[in-house]
């Protein structure tokens, strides 16, 4: 049995201010933060090898909540760009429903939840899960392969092409996907890599 756990951030402050984030490095809320303290009561049965995290401050204060709440701070922990949020370029900082008074409730909805349209000077999450999904397959996956049980503290948009990969979601599919913040997400697999259990705690 091979094991991975995937958690979105706790709430973000712009979480709460209802902004957009993208590669904002925005701390937690206080409310982000006790969601963390909570998964890492969640995962108290559970022990990691490794974790692997995004290089933005919110990720990585739930992950380390979490592991100071489950008791496993002494664990490896790989940070890197490739698990970043969505880069949502001119609209990062902007209220969410000041962004539709200006442009429309359509366009931002288009922005916000089509699979391959670009907000302004950002990503769509076609372009994020192009950087996304390789750093899977080359480094947490054969991790996940040899043993290792893995667990991912990333964002929204990240976990998304990583679930949609992992569950073969299709483009129109992944689109009625969210992911709860601070939710652990168990993944395990039988030895052909086939997905044996997929639920959240």
């Amino acid at each position: 049995m091979r094991q991975m756990v995937l958690i979105r951030h706790g709430q973000s402050q712009w979480n709460l201010e209802n902004r957009f984030t993208g590669w904002v490095d925005v701390p937690l809320s206080s409310h982000g933060e006790e969601e963390a303290r909570e998964a890492g009561e969640k995962l108290k049965p559970y022990q990691f090898d490794l974790a692997f995290t995004s290089l933005l401050m919110r990720a990585q204060e739930t992950l380390r909540l979490i592991l100071v709440a489950s008791n496993q701070s002494g664990i490896p922990i790989e940070k890197t760009e490739a698990l970043n949020e969505r880069m949502y370029g001119e609209l990062q900082g902007l209220n969410k429903d000041e962004t539709i008074k200006q442009y429309g409730e359509e366009q931002v909805k288009l922005w916000r939840r089509s699979y391959d349209v670009q907000p302004p000077g950002g990503e769509s999450l076609k372009d994020t899960a192009a950087r996304v999904l390789p750093y899977y397959q080359q480094t947490i996956w054969p991790a996940v392969q040899a043993g290792k049980r893995i667990i991912v503290a990333a964002h929204g948009n990240s976990l998304r092409a990583m679930v949609m990969h992992i569950d073969g979601l299709s483009p129109n599919e992944v689109l009625e996907l969210n992911i709860p913040t601070g939710m652990p997400l168990v993944y395990e697999f039988d030895d052909t890599g086939a997905v044996t259990r997929h639920e959240y705690l």
